[in-house]
């Protein structure tokens, strides 16, 4: 009985003082400092040997205004606990915060001087000076602790630091530093310095941190600055500037393989770089030896056919020569999907797609195989208007892949299509979860869903004007242009003056832009901005016709669409490229 007793009373105790630990955090973090404040002294008698309940104390004690008392505390806590050296920086801030940089500098130096005996303790002090925004006295921490102890790596830390202090090219110098001394932190330190790099070229931070690459590539030759030189231009959208640089890493070791060359492949084509695709995928069936590549590689020469042929004939024979070469197999289900998709959207055969994606069901396949072509199987079912159909499949890929990438897209899918059959409510449940997705681009194709559904069932309960927005846009997705363009029409001259009416116009846009109907589309750019030059959609607009003017050679009235963008709207996704895009129609040279 006296056992359970204990234990009762030490498993009481123990809860209590981890509700203390988090109310004292919830007020510290509220900024309620004097109840913080209180609670944190009772921790510290507690356990005063926590650095993290002195830290917080002390903290408190400052924003109140407390010093002598703080003062008395930091004394006291370094007579008991005299290797806790980190304690005379936070002495000498309390002296700064009165205004006596003398005394504040004496401490400092105290630091700095146990550091050089104690070199252990270089993370702490220069932590602690980091933390109090002492930024020149961290980095004297952290190079004296680096230059005593060899084994000691505070490069990110000293790179941080130049960073918080805006001497961008010793912070860029810092990372490479690193690179330079282990070539395997070439990848790490892109987390960092990605967040300076922007993907205009002309940006003062890329323009710098290309200079300092290419500085050291031609003083020591070696893959690392290759392959940063290639992620800048690829953030730089530069594809073919990439390419060279990815050529140079392959041919100096093939010991990569061709995985960087393919991955940059896929992503100009992503980009409709449709050029440097096709340099890139035949330089790979050139150099590649194992089939995987080869296919791959055929298949993406192909995919650029398919955006820049017309003749849908001689499409249809490349890929029965594929077929013939290779067969219908489980190695060649992304082939397979391709087909489908194009006899489906650019042949207008999807009953033929059908049986084409339910043999390849069939094949033995991995999980995400089958989840690829029961996607592109409810994609075609939608084009037919067999929604319910199309819903089983994407349900079933949403559970099987469930936190896949896949999943994801299914999900949403199941959200678009539940959209085209004016099921709102579902929709609008299932873009909830989305909008947090780990892919950007389906989180923000959620957001813009998920904006048209809740901006437009404001005004009209009955959403009347929705679903005829939801059929006009089902025609667009069946490539039924002319229909929608109709559909549209009728919506425009119904709900005039309705919030639907500049996503209509936009939708319409886009349509005639497709049809090379540009002055229409321009037509409809400029209602939007007239009926609300404030609305969501502005800044799309501008830049489309930005881009139309472009397209038409009319550079004057570019530049004054561009340039409406860069001062009217610098929050905009399109600041960066009309920002570039202006430049070069004025003539800027690009460095």
């Amino acid at each position: 009985m006296q056992k359970i007793f204990i234990f009762f009373f030490f498993f009481c105790s123990s809860l209590l003082f981890a509700q203390d630990q988090q109310l004292a955090y919830d007020y510290f973090r509220k900024g309620e400092y004097e109840k913080s404040v209180t609670i944190y002294q009772k921790l510290y008698k507690q356990n005063n040997y926590n650095s993290n309940y002195l830290s917080r104390l002390i903290y408190c004690h400052q924003q109140l205004e407390n010093f002598d008392e703080t003062k008395n505390l930091i004394e006291n806590h370094l007579s008991k606990y005299p290797s806790q050296i980190q304690f005379y920086v936070e002495l000498g801030y309390n002296y700064e915060l009165q205004h006596q940089q003398t005394k504040a500098d004496f401490y400092y130096l105290e630091a700095i001087n146990t550091l050089k005996s104690k070199p252990v303790y270089g993370y702490t002090i220069g932590r602690t000076f980091q933390k109090n925004h002492l930024l020149d006295y961290a980095l004297q921490a952290y190079q004296i602790t680096m230059e005593l102890n060899p084994n000691a790596n505070y490069e990110i830390q000293v790179a941080e630091i130049y960073g918080e202090k805006g001497e961008l090219q010793n912070m860029f110098n810092s990372y490479l530093d690193m690179v330079e001394k282990d070539q395997r932190y070439a990848t790490t330190i892109l987390r960092y310095v990605g967040k300076y790099i922007t993907d205009d070229a002309e940006n003062e931070y890329n323009i710098l941190f290309r200079k300092l690459i290419l500085k050291r590539l031609q003083i020591n030759p070696n893959n690392s600055w290759n392959q940063l030189l290639s992620w800048l231009f690829m953030q730089q959208k530069e594809y073919d500037k990439a390419f060279v640089q990815e050529k140079a890493i392959y041919k100096r070791t093939d010991s990569l393989g061709l995985n960087g060359i393919v991955n940059l492949g896929e992503l100009a084509f992503n980009d409709k770089d449709y050029a440097a695709t096709k340099t890139v995928f035949s330089f790979i069936l050139e150099n590649a030896e194992i089939q995987h590549y080869i296919i791959d590689s055929k298949l993406y020469l192909l995919f650029v056919d398919i955006e820049t042929l017309d003749d849908v004939e001689v499409i249809d024979t490349q890929f029965q020569d594929l077929f013939k070469e290779y067969g219908k197999t489980s190695a060649t289900i992304n082939i397979q999907i391709a087909y489908a998709d194009f006899l489906t959207f650019k042949k207008q055969e999807p009953y033929k797609a059908i049986n084409i994606l339910k043999e390849a069901l069939k094949l033995r396949s991995s999980d995400f195989q089958k989840g690829a072509i029961k996607l592109k199987l409810g994609d075609i079912l939608v084009f037919n208007n067999k929604f319910n159909q199309a819903l089983i499949y994407y349900s079933q890929v949403q559970t099987s892949l469930k936190n896949h990438i896949l999943g994801q897209e299914a999900q949403f899918k199941v959200a678009q299509t539940s959209f085209y059959k004016g099921d709102f409510d579902w929709a609008e449940t299932q873009l909830k979860v989305l909008k947090s997705s780990t892919s950007q681009l389906i989180a923000n194709d959620a957001l813009e869903l998920s904006l048209i559904i809740s901006d437009n069932t404001v005004q009209d309960s009955l959403k009347t004007a929705l679903k005829l927005y939801a059929q006009s846009d089902l025609l667009a997705y069946q490539h039924k242009n002319m229909q929608a363009i109709d559909s549209l029409n009728v919506l425009l001259n119904k709900f005039k003056g309705h919030a639907i009416e500049d996503d209509a116009l936009f939708k319409q846009a886009k349509i005639f832009e497709e049809l090379d109907l540009n002055e229409k589309a321009k037509n409809n750019y400029l209602k939007i901005i007239e009926i609300n030059p404030t609305d969501i959609l502005v800044d799309d607009a501008y830049y489309r016709l930005g881009e139309l003017h472009t397209k038409q050679n009319n550079r004057e009235k570019a530049k004054e669409y561009y340039q409406k963008i860069i001062f009217d709207f610098p929050t905009s996704i399109h600041l960066v490229d009309a920002r570039k895009k202006y430049r070069k129609l004025r003539g800027d040279e690009i460095q």
